[in-house]
């Protein structure tokens, strides 16, 4: 049994993604799998909410100074849009370093409108326009903390990612991840399915200081996760504090939320080819079949629920729609 996603041309199927996910309950017990829990994948910037929490349970975002929405960024895959470019520099101005100190690299605002204003203007894109220059500010800010250099800290070895990497270990109880590197160069593990999701009901339980940090952090600002029309900032504000939710490269998605059925449910789905289109169409598909939103949540993203295509004189053509096989 898996989740597919069917992109039709007219009336007919033209592609088909195939996704899986596995749901965990308060007790990190499967509850709900489609396709196989043990399915090994990368978890990309799904591992953000934990790299933050690692920081914070060494002591480094207090030292820093840190808020709450500087803390929010760090777990933002952000589509460079003002007020995620100006956090991001506010936490560089807090460490008392430059985007010199950077080792993310840089590229242009994923969000259009900042994008095309940057071209218009000739401006230069910098690593605070990087969609992860929060999570590099809180790396930074763990590298001063930790007084061990702030040098290559994206490399495997350096205190920095020793550090993260001993904390995913103890929430997880496993040893010998294999990591490989990231879009922004910071290493970033393969874990199976199941794990992933057992992480994100972590976070949702809130036992763990930091975990629990985290997630208010992100319920409260929604808008420094992800930017405007950003699936991962809309479900967030819709759930109200209920639900947040992190979106990584390849398509891959963590969940966390507090559900009265089930407790604090965790959830991890993959689009097996790497399809971000797929991804807010089959997320919505599952939820809905688990019955984890209520109308009112259901109705605010209910945009998502069916993606319809359409080509360049904006005549539609098609959908994108999911279905649980059986």
């Amino acid at each position: 049994m898996s989740i597919s996603c069917r992109v039709t041309r007219g009336d007919l199927t033209e592609s088909i993604h195939v996704a899986f996910a596995v749901a965990v309950d308060q007790n990190g017990q499967i509850f709900y799998s489609a396709g196989d829990p043990q399915y090994l994948t990368c978890i990309r910037s799904c591992l953000k909410p934990f790299q933050a929490a690692a920081s914070i349970n060494a002591g480094a975002i207090d030292a820093a100074g840190f808020n709450e929405k500087q803390l929010a960024l760090m777990c933002a895959s952000h589509k460079g849009e003002n007020i995620h470019v100006n956090t991001a520099q506010s936490m560089i101005v807090k460490l008392d370093l430059s985007v010199d100190d950077y080792e993310c690299g840089s590229h242009l605002p994923l969000d259009t409108v900042a994008r095309h204003g940057m071209i218009q203007k000739n401006e230069i894109a910098t690593p605070l326009h990087n969609n992860c220059s929060g999570k590099h500010a809180g790396m930074l800010a763990l590298a001063k903390h930790l007084d061990k250099g702030i040098s290559d800290y994206i490399k495997e070895k350096h205190p920095v990612q020793k550090t993260i990497m001993e904390y995913i270990q103890a929430i997880t109880g496993q040893e010998n991840i294999n990591t490989e590197i990231d879009g922004c160069s910071a290493p970033t593990p393969f874990l199976t399915l199941e794990t992933i999701a057992k992480m994100f009901q972590q976070l949702a339980l809130g036992e763990r200081p930091e975990l629990k940090k985290v997630f208010d952090a992100m319920a409260s600002n929604p808008q420094l996760i992800g930017g405007t029309n950003h699936f991962d900032s809309l479900f967030i504000k819709s759930l109200n504090g209920r639900g947040i939710t992190k979106v990584g490269g390849e398509s891959i998605r963590g969940i966390a939320l507090k559900d009265e059925e089930n407790g604090a449910v965790g959830i991890a789905i993959k689009i097996l080819d790497g399809n971000f289109r797929a991804m807010p169409v089959a997320t919505m598909k599952l939820l809905d079949h688990l019955n984890l939103l209520n109308k009112k949540e259901l109705s605010r993203l209910d945009k998502f629920r069916m993606k319809i295509l359409k080509n360049h004189n904006d005549i539609e053509i098609g959908r994108i729609e999911a279905y649980i096989d059986y």
